[in-house]
């Protein structure tokens, strides 16, 4: 736990945890407005829906772990930062993605409730996990601040 105490390691997972919520309910949110909401935007393309709407989330718990979740171990190069945070998402939005295609394309589970189990369900889950060990490990690396 790179010499963390339990309670610290705790307090941390609470809140990647806050940080992830107010992600999932954007990405969510986001999602559905735009699959099933006023003009169903794209309401025939569910991968397209599902990208954008993690995008947008992307950028919200980037900003939330930056400056809240691992301030203090954050790197000094936010550039560098961004970009492994941005190569991390996208493992985790392929997760999510692949997950939908695989309900929705081969199992042929199109309806909204099937779409959400499978994007923001199982695929959120998996996504999740990956994220957080990539972040903790590879990302949020810069030296301890106290």
């Amino acid at each position: 736990m790179r010499g963390q105490s339990v309670l610290a390691w705790l307090l941390e997972l609470v809140k990647f945890c806050a940080v992830g919520g107010t992600a999932f309910v954007v990405d969510v949110g986001l999602f559905n407005l735009l699959r099933f909401g006023p003009g169903e935007l794209l309401g025939d393309k569910p991968l397209t829906a599902k990208v954008i709407s993690v995008a947008v989330s992307v950028v919200v718990a980037w900003l939330g772990n930056r400056h809240w979740t691992f301030a203090g171990t954050r790197r000094s190069s936010a550039r560098r930062e961004l970009l492994m945070f941005v190569l991390v998402n996208l493992g985790g939005m392929a997760i999510a993605v692949s997950c939908l295609a695989v309900s929705h394309y081969v199992l042929g589970l199109t309806s909204p409730v099937a779409d959400n189990i499978a994007a923001n369900g199982v695929g959120l889950v998996l996504g999740t996990a990956f994220r957080y060990l990539c972040y903790r490990y590879l990302v949020f690396t810069g030296p301890a601040r106290h």
